[in-house]
């Protein structure tokens, strides 16, 4: 299965570099398609200053491009996407297919006191679901936001559906790049998994911070091996990923099994 990470900084409503980089991936036989969070919307720290019209104008504008895109060049684009609807706002990730599209609204967001997602969108907060999941050639995908990598409740949901990689855009800042690395490889191990992460490039300034969005957008191999990753500039990241490799990882380490003899029947 051959998946791309699009590393970039906030595009607005500029689609050049988007479209560019769509014809190199399906060029190089690339199924799949996965961008950070916050590069088709502004950065949340502007979003908070911004008009809900305008926000739905941005994102009506991306939705009708990269369907587009998806259809006319045969891939499916993982998408981080703000949503306006009824006068509401939601943080989503929209999966653009070439004949269908369909979103996953976050489940889990970020409610710290600088950083308070959880406060400015109108997600829903209800006992944790399934993630996103779809299967192309046999491989399949589950697609969570980069903050639910932290939850073992997401990951219960993710083991049942027997996915073989997880998307993960994310925006993560403040230099955290050697614990989300960690944070990755452990998980991928743990379960057995391929976990391929985009994280965006560029900054943002307010009064009290400089946010850094440093890159480093990362595959992590089923047996917590980091295969690839990138710097801090914008670059599309190729790569190649089997589900007989997630098999023999899960028969040589036995995770799965062990649980399934202590299941409750």
């Amino acid at each position: 299965m051959r998946v791309a990470v699009l590393q970039l900084s906030s595009q607005g409503v500029s689609s050049t570099k988007l479209l560019n980089y769509v014809r190199i991936a399906h060029k190089k036989n690339v199924k799949v398609l996965l961008l950070g969070e916050y590069i088709l919307n502004t950065f949340f720290k502007e979003l908070q200053s911004m008009s809900k019209s305008m926000i739905h104008e941005q994102t009506s504008h991306h939705i009708k491009i990269l369907k587009d895109l998806a259809s006319s060049y045969n891939i499916t684009i993982i998408a981080p996407l703000i949503i306006v609807k009824k006068n509401k706002i939601y943080k989503t990730i929209a999966k653009f297919a070439p004949s269908s599209t369909s979103y996953y609204q976050q489940q889990i967001l970020i409610n710290y006191p600088h950083w308070n997602e959880e406060k400015f969108f109108d997600n829903e907060i209800k006992p944790i679901q399934a993630p996103l999941i779809f299967k192309i050639d046999g491989f399949k995908f589950g697609v969570i936001n980069g903050f639910e990598l932290h939850f073992d409740e997401i990951f219960a949901q993710l083991d049942t559906k027997n996915v073989d990689c997880i998307l993960v855009p994310s925006v993560a800042t403040f230099e955290s790049y050697e614990r989300w690395k960690s944070l990755i490889a452990t998980r991928a191990f743990t379960h057995n998994i391929y976990i391929l992460r985009a994280n965006r490039i560029g900054e943002y300034q307010d009064k009290e911070f400089t946010w850094k969005f440093y890159g480093d957008s990362i595959l992590a191999a089923p047996d917590g091996e980091i295969l690839t990753h990138l710097g801090n500039q914008e670059e599309l990241m190729i790569v190649d990923m089997s589900h007989t490799d997630v098999v023999q990882a899960r028969r040589t380490w036995g995770f799965k099994e062990a649980l399934k003899k202590r299941s409750t029947k």
